[in-house]
């Protein structure tokens, strides 16, 4: 069963922005929440993530000062703001099934993705 789901991409021109959100199933907790990226003919690549623990986050160094992961109590968010071409990609929300995994960064859950498409 689906157990998250993207939504909020699009297309936007370079130094546009973009915000993500990322929702869970009903009655389905979650330790940990990340954003990764897959572009066409590349290998899916982290981008962003939070553990509940501490609420520690952590950033890919290709976003760091642009991007910005978020949760309240039922989803999780990516503002993405100086939008980039590179940053074109199809993004996709990961959950983290227990306390140790949510902790190490181990996503066991992952939604269908929503494309991002940053254009020149």
């Amino acid at each position: 069963q689906v157990q998250l789901v993207e939504s909020g991409g699009g297309l936007v021109q370079a130094g546009g922005s973009l915000r993500l959100s990322c929702a869970a199933a009903s009655g389905r907790t979650f330790y940990g929440m990340g954003w990764f990226r897959q572009a066409p003919g590349k290998e899916r690549e982290f981008v962003a993530r939070i553990a509940w623990i501490h609420n520690t986050i952590y950033y890919a160094d290709s976003v760091k000062g642009r991007f910005t992961i978020s949760r309240d109590n039922s989803n999780m968010y990516l503002q993405m703001n100086s939008l980039k071409p590179e940053d074109t990609a199809v993004y996709y929300c990961a959950g983290s099934s227990s306390v140790s995994r949510g902790s190490s960064g181990v996503f066991d859950y992952w939604g269908q993705g929503t494309q991002v498409t940053v254009s020149s």
